[in-house]
């Protein structure tokens, strides 16, 4: 370990002082540097490479998980502690996305539902608890606005919608396509947050209809609705982190391979 970190470090300092403050002499070394690599040594420049494939192939978005899991997609079995070292030690590390807040207006004339998960996100079933918001992607023709549906058993989204507006239209559309796809029983508790969308006399007519409860959470607190944060997190960290659309139809079409993997 001393050798190798000599070895990358060799660009930036001399080898005599790296062998001197590791305590190791430099005829060591220079042996080490031309002994052939072990096989351990040339699993691990051979999983480097894969490692820095998925990389680049990302976008410089996945992190230890999603690596680790793309290896074993390809057939690569490997521990995830290998990948862990690798990665340290080779400074392979994700992107992250700068966080932008785009609020909207939530003024009701009546009764706010109440907060029905009080952020119990573990469910028994499927179809017992839908949990829904809307975010936004930028594209150089304006805000493409996606609503989705996540169901908290499976975490898989069973309904989506996208748009140039951020209103009822798209929320609905979000809704009936779960509807269709899943035909819940009655009872089942749609949660949101406190957007205007989410409470309109269409919304609530589709509740009544399909005997729905509304649930919503607390007034600015995204974390009772973590999620489906979670998932617009990690969609915008892969798909849109540091990039703008050319036009919405892009946009959508890119989201699309998101959602139908998931679906």
């Amino acid at each position: 370990m001393k050798y190798a970190f000599i070895a990358r470090e060799s660009a930036s300092y001399p080898i005599l002082a790296l062998c001197k403050a590791l305590q190791v002499s430099r005829s060591g070394f220079y042996e080490w540097k031309h002994r052939a690599p072990s096989k351990h040594a040339q699993k691990d420049a051979a999983l480097l490479q894969h490692l820095r494939r998925i990389h680049r192939v990302s976008r410089e978005r996945y992190g230890l998980i999603k690596a680790w899991k793309a290896l074993q997609q390809e057939g690569i079995a490997v521990g995830r502690n290998r990948i862990a070292r690798l990665r340290a030690e080779h400074r392979i590390y994700a992107k992250r996305r700068r966080r932008f807040v785009l609020t909207t207006k939530s003024k009701y004339s009546h009764e706010i539902p109440p907060n029905l998960l009080n952020r119990q996100f573990t469910v028994s079933a499927a179809n017992k608890v839908w949990a829904g918001d809307v975010t936004f992607i930028a594209t150089q023709g304006g805000w493409l606005y996606l609503a989705v549906l996540i169901d908290l058993y499976s975490r898989k989204v069973v309904g989506w919608s996208m748009s140039r507006r951020n209103n009822s239209t798209l929320v609905n559309d979000c809704l009936i396509m779960a509807l269709q796809r899943r035909k819940p029983e009655a009872g089942l508790i749609h949660h949101s947050d406190r957007g205007r969308t989410y409470d309109t006399k269409e919304l609530r007519a589709l509740f009544k209809s399909y005997g729905l409860i509304a649930s919503m959470s607390r007034k600015g607190n995204c974390w009772d609705n973590a999620v489906v944060e979670s998932f617009f997190g990690q969609l915008k960290n892969e798909l849109v982190c540091d990039r703008i659309f050319q036009t919405v139809d892009v946009a959508k079409n890119s989201s699309l391979r998101i959602h139908r993997s998931v679906l």
